[in-house]
């Protein structure tokens, strides 16, 4: 793609923020074979556009993503943070899953239960956990959003607290230190914050493109978190504000 015109390069960018979310100056780099200063040029002029928003090491699309576009970033550190979550999923009660892929990926390493409900907002999460033994998924119901293919609005909500919860499972489009977990639309912050209301504890995770960075909306305050997961060693510099909120990181 070396040879492409500068509006090319910038209309592939936009392509590929588009349908993941977010791009990575090395990835971007090699595959417009261009250099990274180049690439960090086009995403500074999208940024003024209102197009993206750069953060550390690339840039992240302004609004919400497709599922299936966010299940295609960051796909080994999914896995690694389900790995590190399953081993706290209960084998009974009733507990809450978000629309995440994070905890869609959870919800297909879960192997069954004894007794388990797992309400959710996932239309995705529902159907991995479909036909699991022990294990009864519940969709919230509600108006669809098809930009991020989650249940959300005053039905979604209401279904959600409709519920008590040993443990909210849940990923966020960002997460500032300070404040908490944001997200890119306003349901979608809803709906979780109904789920966090009405359950004992909160598992959150993400994996390290999202430190530091905030969306629309806030959706999990910071002192609300139980347990971050993350793909990053649990002992980082970078997660001691964490540590220092009481959260525990794994």
């Amino acid at each position: 793609m070396g040879s492409l015109a500068s509006e090319e390069r910038e209309a592939w960018l936009r392509a590929e923020l588009s349908a993941t979310g977010q791009i990575t100056l090395a990835a971007a780099s090699a595959a417009l074979e261009v250099s990274e200063q180049t690439v960090r040029r086009h995403l500074r002029d999208l940024e003024d556009q209102g197009a993206a928003r750069r953060v550390r090491g690339g840039a992240k699309a302004v609004g919400p993503v497709s599922f299936h576009g966010r299940a295609r970033s960051h796909d080994e550190a999914k896995t690694e943070i389900a790995r590190k979550t399953l081993p706290l999923v209960p084998r009974s009660g009733t507990i809450a899953f978000d629309s995440s892929t994070t905890m869609a990926r959870l919800a297909t390493l879960l192997p069954g239960a004894d007794d388990l409900v797992v309400v959710t907002n996932g239309l995705d999460t529902l159907r991995a956990l479909e036909g699991k033994p022990g294990i009864q998924p519940l969709l919230v119901g509600g108006r669809l959003d098809p930009r991020v293919d989650s249940f959300g609005g005053p039905l979604a909500a209401r279904g959600a607290a409709d519920f008590s919860y040993r443990t909210f499972f849940c990923s966020v489009a960002g997460l500032d230190f300070a404040r908490g977990g944001f997200e890119d639309t306003l349901d979608e912050a809803h709906v979780k914050r109904v789920f966090l209301d009405a359950a004992e504890s909160t598992v959150v995770g993400i994996d390290e493109s999202k430190f530091g960075s905030t969306s629309a909306a806030l959706s999990i305050p910071i002192d609300a978190i139980d347990v971050l997961a993350t793909n990053v060693d649990a002992d980082s510099r970078a997660l001691q504000p964490m540590r220092e909120h009481g959260s525990r990181v794994i």
